[in-house]
C-alpha cells in the first residue's frame, strides 16, 4: 500500500524503466545489433562495451568508436541512433522475453490514486522509452521524465525529470521529497546527485546487496513491496 503523508508539496516518485518497469528480453541489444550490421556491416554487441545504466548516446558512441575505430560524427551519430529505434518497435512486438516487472501493474495505478506524480528518469531516448513502455501499457501513466536525450550525465537527467515535475506543478519541486527508483547503482548515484531519495529494486542485474552498496536510502526486492513513506 502507498502510505499518505502530509507534504508541502505533492509526492513525486520517478522511474527508470530497464530492469526496474520491465524488461525487454534483451530487444534493445538486438535493435542496437541490427543498427550496426545494416548500417557498417558489423553486428555489434553492445554489451561488450557498454555497462547498465548507461545513456543511448553513450552506448551508440562508445559502440561505434570500438568496432569502427574511430569517434562518429554528428551525422553518423545521427543515422545511427535513427536506425535503432526504427528497428526497436519490431523488436519489442517480437520479443518472446518481454515483461512487466512484479508489482509495476499495480503499483502505478495506486500511486495515481493516492495523487502521486509518477514521472520517469531514463538513460534511453525519450522516443525509445515510450516504445518499450507501450507493449506492456504503461505509458498511461507518465506524463513527464527526463532521458538520455535530454543529458548524457544520469544526475543531469534526474535533475531535468525534478525541473519538469516543478514545471507541472507550478512550482520548484524540494528535490529531497522525491524519490528515485532504479535498479542500477547509477540510478542510486544520479538521485542522490540530484538532491532525491534513491530507492532500489533488486529486478534487473543487481541484487540487493549491491544497491545498499551502492549507498541506496532503501532497497526492494521488486516493486511488490510497499515503497517507502517521505
Amino acid at each position: 500500500m502507498v502510505q499518505s503523508t502530509e507534504v508541502e508539496y505533492p509526492a513525486v516518485v520517478l522511474f527508470d524503466v530497464d530492469g526496474c518497469l520491465i524488461s525487454t528480453g534483451g530487444a534493445g541489444a538486438r535493435s542496437w545489433r541490427h543498427a550496426f550490421e545494416r548500417l557498417y556491416g558489423i553486428p555489434a554487441d553492445i554489451g561488450q562495451f557498454s555497462e547498465a545504466g548507461m545513456t543511448d548516446p553513450q552506448v551508440g558512441q562508445l559502440t561505434f568508436s570500438q568496432v569502427i575505430g574511430r569517434e562518429p560524427t554528428d551525422r553518423e551519430m545521427a543515422r545511427l541512433l535513427g536506425a535503432y529505434l526504427n528497428r526497436l518497435e519490431y523488436e519489442i512486438s517480437q520479443s518472446v522475453g518481454y515483461r512487466v516487472m512484479p508489482g509495476v501493474e499495480s503499483l502505478l495505478p495506486e500511486l495515481i490514486d493516492a495523487s502521486v506524480l509518477i514521472g520517469i528518469v531514463s538513460g534511453a531516448l525519450e522516443a525509445a522509452t515510450y516504445i518499450k513502455l507501450s507493449r506492456g501499457d504503461l505509458n498511461q501513466y507518465f506524463t513527464f521524465g527526463g532521458y538520455g536525450s535530454d543529458s548524457r550525465d544520469r544526475a543531469e537527467l534526474t535533475r531535468v525529470a525534478i525541473r519538469r515535475a516543478g514545471e507541472i506543478c507550478g512550482h520548484p519541486m524540494d528535490p529531497s521529497s522525491v524519490l528515485v527508483v532504479g535498479d542500477t547503482p547509477r540510478d542510486v548515484e544520479a538521485a542522490h546527485a540530484a538532491g532525491a531519495v534513491a530507492i532500489g529494486v533488486a529486478t534487473g542485474r543487481y541484487t540487493m546487496d549491491d544497491l545498499r552498496a551502492a549507498g541506496a536510502d532503501h532497497v526492494l526486492p521488486t516493486l511488490e513491496s510497499p515503497l517507502p513513506s517521505h
